[in-house]
């Protein structure tokens, strides 16, 4: 696992990016490493003491061990659960990469590895003119695809790395993730996987009820 940063993007929403980016905190976090977990642009927010915060920034904070501020974990706390485009635009908000990347290089300061969370699949778009594409170069950092085993996940995880690798942007590996109770218990579908991707696995994560 590199040291500065490290985008962690999914095969699609709801297949356990944010439980692989706080296990991956916890592991760099055992072996000595500094770390700080960050979710750029999250929507789906609860007011808490007056301000909008959202479930899984909060989790990465946990994991991590963070004292950070939380506007800088998560700069865009929108409301409503739904696409950030859409989230942003009944709020007025305009997601811009400034805003972020000063955030990320304030954490970035007290740590040796600031994990990013990125939002749904890696085609999911920040804004109307704003894709996470453009967050990763604008940060410089490669990125871990988390794939959710699940039926469909060999044409998913293989379209989202030749997507990543498309936009010119480093692809360090892929890491598995039991979102579906009972799936692929005997390993053929995480072996297929293995042959299909061009990038190494960096493992696989057990099923892990909500």
């Amino acid at each position: 696992m590199p040291s500065g940063g490290l985008f962690v993007t999914g095969t699609d929403t709801e297949i356990g990016k944010t439980h692989s980016t706080a296990a991956l905190l916890r592991a760099l976090r055992a072996v000595g490493r500094r770390v700080q977990g960050m979710k750029p642009v999250a929507s789906g927010c609860e007011l808490v003491d007056g301000a909008w915060c959202n479930e899984d920034a909060l989790a990465l904070m946990t994991a991590a061990g963070s004292t950070a501020a939380y506007a800088d974990v998560n700069p865009y706390a929108l409301p409503t659960p739904t696409a950030p485009q859409l989230a942003a635009a009944e709020t007025g908000a305009e997601i811009t990469l400034p805003a972020i990347t000063a955030a990320y290089r304030r954490l970035s300061a007290d740590a040796d590895t600031v994990l990013v969370e990125g939002v749904g699949g890696w085609l999911a778009p920040l804004s109307d003119t704003l894709d996470q594409a453009d967050l990763v170069r604008a940060l410089d950092v490669p990125v871990v695809l988390v794939v959710g085993l699940r039926l469909g996940c060999i044409n998913h995880a293989r379209l989202t790395e030749r997507a990543v690798l498309a936009d010119g942007c480093r692809l360090i590996g892929w890491l598995g993730n039991a979102v579906a109770p009972g799936f692929d218990t005997d390993g053929r579908y995480f072996e297929a996987l293995r042959r299909s991707l061009r990038t190494p696995c960096l493992g696989r994560l057990p099923h892990a009820p909500a």
